[in-house]
């Protein structure tokens, strides 16, 4: 099946005798074990999370998927998984949500470097015998930095290291890691996947069934962090026209960074689909779009940034990314006082409002400072 196709009928298992054309809720949290082979207790299996899991692994096209209860749950599982004091290489530039994670519960667990992985030769002499794991992020949240995922797979594979890769703001749309070389993929459900603002959750999807999957899946089936069969359902059925939306997306995305790109009140626009953007030619290699996120930097302060924050009409101001409605926010606000983002920094989520309405809202809002 081609992915358009695989987002529609891979996530769709209906079994009841009336055969409906879609896959009902499965609420129940124990099952009848007079046939073998069946769900046991819905903590370890459950038919809507089996749906969901089966069509995550196809769109990214890897063995298996693991469905968490959140982006975050999803990224500690890969930390649980990691025998103590082993050396993890993560990005400079990352989510500050898992940052904080790492920081605050695996301080004292795990050895934890930070990289500018654009970097690769830096990379490598930050790799010590005991580096069990590089952590990339591709396009990077909130600077849209571009890592090079292949080369990055070369250098951890020659010295038997995992690369786990966020794909959460590019979506198996426009990127799809494992085919680059990664050995597993997350994904925060909630943004693009999910696509409504209205669903929690994350996944992982393996390159292969190894050993180190099998510890990823004990930590979610033990540990049970999990969603909610109404989440997979939600999930399921929001997939369905994921590549569909993507494309409204990713349109409104170009004119509005073209516009901003060459506006007097914008000192710079970070998005890799630009020709400017340092990491253009590396995006244009391994993505098949460039998200629907992007930042710029307002000419001023905080003070001009929150300004037209407060100006616009069409962009809710609102931390996540990835529905239908546009996002902004000033990213420092909400990173706490030791963020390294820039202060006149906003993080936009493109919507699928039309775009003459965003470039105009956006317009009138750049006008107040």
């Amino acid at each position: 099946m081609k992915p358009e196709t695989a987002a529609i009928h891979a996530g769709n298992f209906p079994d009841e005798t009336n055969h409906p054309a879609i896959q009902s809720i499965t609420t129940a949290t124990t099952f009848d074990r007079s046939t073998p082979g069946q769900h046991l207790y819905t903590r370890a299996s459950n038919p809507n999370r089996d749906a969901l899991e089966n069509v995550l692994a196809q769109l990214e096209f890897g063995a298996e998927a693991a469905a968490f209860s959140s982006g975050n749950a999803a990224g500690m599982a890969v930390m649980q998984a990691l025998k103590p004091g082993s050396h993890v290489i993560m990005p400079a530039d990352m989510y500050h949500g898992l940052r904080w994670q790492i920081n605050a519960l695996f301080k004292d667990i795990l050895d934890i470097s930070y990289v500018d992985l654009t970097q690769l030769l830096e990379l490598e002499n930050h790799i010590k015998s005991t580096t069990a794991l590089i952590w990339v992020e591709t396009p990077s949240n909130p600077l849209l930095t571009v890592t090079d995922i292949t080369s990055i797979c070369e250098i951890a594979h020659r010295r038997n290291i995992k690369v786990v890769c966020d794909n959460t703001l590019a979506s198996p749309v426009c990127q799809n890691p494992l085919n680059l070389g990664a050995d597993i993929v997350m994904h925060s459900t909630t943004k693009w996947l999910g696509g409504h603002s209205d669903i929690l959750g994350g996944a992982l999807i393996t390159k292969e069934k190894d050993e180190f999957w099998e510890t990823i899946r004990n930590v979610q089936r033990l540990g049970g962090a999990v969603p909610s069969p109404f989440d997979c359902y939600m999930l399921v059925r929001s997939i369905k026209t994921l590549y569909y939306r993507m494309r409204g997306h990713l349109f409104n995305t170009e004119k509005l960074t073209l516009f901003l790109s060459n506006h007097p009140k914008v000192e710079k626009v970070f998005y890799p689909g630009l020709l400017s953007h340092p990491g253009h030619d590396i995006a244009q290699k391994q993505m098949n779009g460039y998200g629907a996120l992007f930042s710029f930097l307002v000419k001023g302060g905080a003070a001009e940034a929150d300004k037209v924050v407060a100006g616009l009409n069409y962009f809710t101001h609102a931390t996540s990314l990835g529905g239908v409605e546009s996002l902004i926010e000033r990213r420092a606000s909400v990173e706490g006082p030791d963020t390294k983002t820039p202060q006149n920094l906003l993080r936009v989520s493109v919507g699928l409002e039309h775009i003459e309405d965003l470039i105009s809202d956006m317009d009138s809002a750049l006008a107040v400072i």
